[in-house]
């Protein structure tokens, strides 16, 4: 039987550690602020880590916590009302990156779970203005 990621990395503990380091580096590297402010703009950063645990876990192949709680895992509906630029999307890589690098995890797994947060960080860029309002398309455009 193949063992899913969650259990590659070592488990829910494993998932807790990665998604506090993630936010401790969101909130401290200059790459980070703006993703601090659109999470300021919403629940704030406290729920924010709740919410990605629960997110990872179900995303790992664990429990579905967020989808028990929500009623599904769609990035792209969590993320609707959210300005998400190019450069979000590449910082919040970047500090997942170097989460996942402090925290010990490598090999070709992660690299594949790389290539699918990659994948699923891009589909969240959208044409919403600054304060997420969908910017007007320019006239004769």
């Amino acid at each position: 039987m193949q063992q899913t990621m969650i259990e590659h990395m070592g488990g829910e503990g494993a998932v807790r550690e990665l998604v506090e380091a993630f936010y401790d580096l969101m909130e401290t590297l200059p790459e980070g602020a703006h993703l601090r402010l659109l999470h300021e703009r919403g629940q704030g950063m406290a729920n924010a880590r709740a919410e990605q645990f629960d997110f990872l876990c179900g995303f790992l192949g664990g429990r579905r916590y967020y989808a028990e709680r929500h009623g599904h895992m769609d990035l792209r509906e969590i993320h609707a009302h959210v300005p998400v630029r190019v450069e979000d999307a590449e910082n919040w890589l970047l500090c997942m990156d170097r989460a996942l690098v402090d925290c010990g995890h490598v090999g070709p797994e992660v690299d594949r779970l790389r290539a699918s947060l990659r994948r699923a960080a891009l589909r969240l860029v959208n044409n919403l203005g600054e304060w997420g309002v969908p910017k007007a398309k320019p006239a004769g455009g």
